[in-house]
């Protein structure tokens, strides 16, 4: 079996003459093309296919026309490789049936994820559940459930499908990182929250469901009800903070408006800002003319907090609102919680 670029050559007829060549099926398979097609990285079981000989791959590493990468693992020059290589080796070293996950995959799905990913960083490879496989080096192995169905195994190198690569990150983050692997997907216009959602719902095992799927409703609806209760649970109710009014309304220059909480005794409104679900440029531009309408008014001051201060630091969140708050006139003091 070639195992190329994900597609499967199984029950190879040899024909013709080329020493080089394989027919599978109605097509002829190259040397040259896979080596093309994967980078310059071949798998010693696919160069056997193609009718190479033991010692043909032996002179080729002596002559140093080709290098080893990992056992069973070749590249046609004896450079440094790139990451594309590396990825590609690893895919080779781990199948067949292996693909890349999780940043891995998102940096062979997305271009910008070139910028999160060291080109040193280990390859992440995703296997069956039911396979026992020593990580070559560099290389970290995922056992994977359902991986036929999760993999794409048309690309080069092949690897899992970017919903479910998304997902996988996220339900392995923190409160906040998985929110920001979720704006990210969803801000690329690669994806959507409805479909992220669907494609989680059909997803028996998986670590945070409930949290990814109600930040997902949440992208869906264009609400923000998970920043909303959080900070009602993390910082205002667990550190006895005053009471503040939910979705005031106010009036502005463009007419009524909504304060996400609106503490008006004190004259203070916070504004809970995921940005995840201000998604345009007009979003952003009305928030900022509801904060000047209050500075301009002298109706309120206005702090805007986001995820990162609501679930990563609540407690040091509600101190310093607790500090606003006593400025504004509040004669109490925030409690501690258990997690102060």
């Amino acid at each position: 079996m070639i195992y190329d670029t994900g597609v499967c050559y199984p029950q190879m007829a040899w024909r013709g003459k080329h020493p080089n060549r394989v027919r599978g099926h109605d097509q002829v398979v190259d040397l040259d093309v896979i080596l093309g097609q994967q980078g310059g990285v071949i798998a010693r079981r696919q160069v056997l296919a193609c009718g190479e000989k033991p010692h043909d791959i032996r002179r080729k590493v002596r002559r140093h026309e080709w290098a080893s990468v990992h056992p069973g693992v070749y590249v046609n020059h004896t450079g440094a490789l790139t990451w594309h290589q590396r990825a590609w080796a690893a895919v080779l070293a781990s199948g067949p049936d292996a693909a890349l996950c999780l940043d891995s995959a998102l940096r062979a799905h997305e271009a910008k994820a070139v910028a999160l990913v060291d080109d040193d960083d280990p390859i992440h490879i995703a296997v069956a559940r039911h396979r026992n496989l020593d990580a070559p080096q560099g290389v970290r192995v995922l056992r994977m459930a359902d991986l036929p169905g999760r993999v794409q195994w048309n690309l080069s190198p092949p690897r899992t499908r970017y919903d479910d690569t998304v997902l996988d990150l996220a339900a392995r983050g923190t409160a906040l990182t998985s929110v920001a692997r979720l704006a990210d997907a969803c801000g690329s216009r690669r994806t959507t929250a409805a479909r992220l959602r669907d494609r989680l719902d059909s997803r028996p095992r998986i670590a945070q469901r409930t949290w990814l799927r109600s930040v997902l409703s949440d992208v869906a609806e264009g609400t923000c009800s998970v920043l909303e209760h959080g900070y009602l649970d993390l910082v205002e109710r667990a550190h006895g903070l005053p009471v503040g009014r939910r979705q005031a309304p106010r009036a502005g220059s463009t007419g009524r408006v909504y304060r996400d909480v609106d503490y008006a005794g004190l004259g203070l409104v916070v504004e809970l800002d995921g940005r995840l679900f201000h998604t345009s440029t007009a979003d952003r531009d009305r928030d900022l003319d509801r904060d000047l309408d209050a500075a301009a008014a002298r109706v309120a001051l206005t702090v805007r907090l986001g995820f990162g201060q609501v679930y990563e630091r609540p407690c040091v969140t509600a101190a310093k609102v607790a500090a606003v708050m006593q400025r504004l006139g509040w004669s109490g003091s925030p409690v501690a919680c258990p997690d102060c």
